[in-house]
C-alpha cells in the first residue's frame, strides 16, 4: 500500500469505528428512555427509532469497521497477529458483530410490537431490559477497542504508519530512506 492509501484506510477505519461507538451510544439512550418513560408515544418512537438505527446505521458501521480494520492491518506492518492489540481488537470486533447480528431479531420484534400498539410499562419488559444491557455491553467492548487502538500505538509509529517498536528520531539517515535508518522490507538503501 502506498502511504496515501494507508492513511485513507486508517482514516476510514477510525471514522467507521468511532461512528459505530457513537451510534451505539444513541441506541443506548433510546433503550433507556424506552424502558423508563411512561409516555406511550415516546416509548413507541424510541423502539421504532432503535430498529431503524440498528438496520441502517449500526450494522453498516459495524461491517465498515471490520472491513477497514482488516484492510488497514493487512496493508501495513501492523498485520493481523503481529501485535497483541490488533489481534484483541479483531477478536472483539468479530464477537461484537456476531452478537449484534443475533440481537437484531429482538430489536425488530419490539419495534414491530411498538408500531402496532402502545407498549405498557410491563410489556416485553425482559426483552427491553436486555436491549439496555446489550447496548451497555457493546459500549464497553467498543470503548476497549478504542483504548487499545489509541494507547498501543503511542511511541511505536514510524514515518510510514507502520510499527517498528522504536521512536523515529529526527537524525538524518545515511541511507536517505527515513529517520533513524529504520529500513523495512522493500526499502532501498541509497
Amino acid at each position: 500500500m502506498t502511504p496515501g492509501v494507508r492513511k485513507l484506510a486508517l482514516t476510514l477505519h477510525v471514522l467507521a469505528s468511532v461512528s459505530w461507538l457513537g451510534s451505539v451510544a444513541a441506541f443506548l439512550a433510546l433503550a433507556i428512555v424506552g424502558l423508563r418513560n411512561a409516555d406511550a408515544q415516546i416509548v413507541r418512537g424510541c423502539y421504532m427509532a432503535m430498529e431503524v438505527t440498528t438496520r441502517y446505521v449500526i450494522v453498516p458501521l459495524c461491517f465498515a469497521s471490520l472491513l477497514t480494520g482488516l484492510v488497514s492491518s493487512l496493508g501495513t506492518t501492523w498485520g493481523l497477529f503481529r501485535h497483541y492489540w490488533v489481534a484483541i481488537k479483531l477478536t472483539l470486533t468479530i464477537l461484537a458483530t456476531v452478537v449484534l447480528l443475533v440481537h437484531t431479531r429482538p430489536i425488530r420484534h419490539v419495534a414491530d410490537v411498538a408500531a402496532q400498539q402502545p407498549l405498557a410499562r410491563h410489556e416485553l419488559r425482559e426483552v427491553r431490559m436486555q436491549l439496555v444491557a446489550d447496548a451497555g455491553a457493546a459500549m464497553v467492548v467498543l470503548a476497549v477497542n478504542t483504548v487499545l487502538a489509541s494507547t498501543s500505538r503511542v511511541g511505536s509509529r514510524d514515518t510510514d504508519g507502520g510499527s517498528s517498536g522504536k521512536k523515529a528520531s529526527s537524525a538524518p539517515c545515511k541511507h536517505g530512506a527515513r529517520p533513524s535508518c529504520v529500513l523495512r522490507p522493500g526499502d532501498r538503501a541509497r
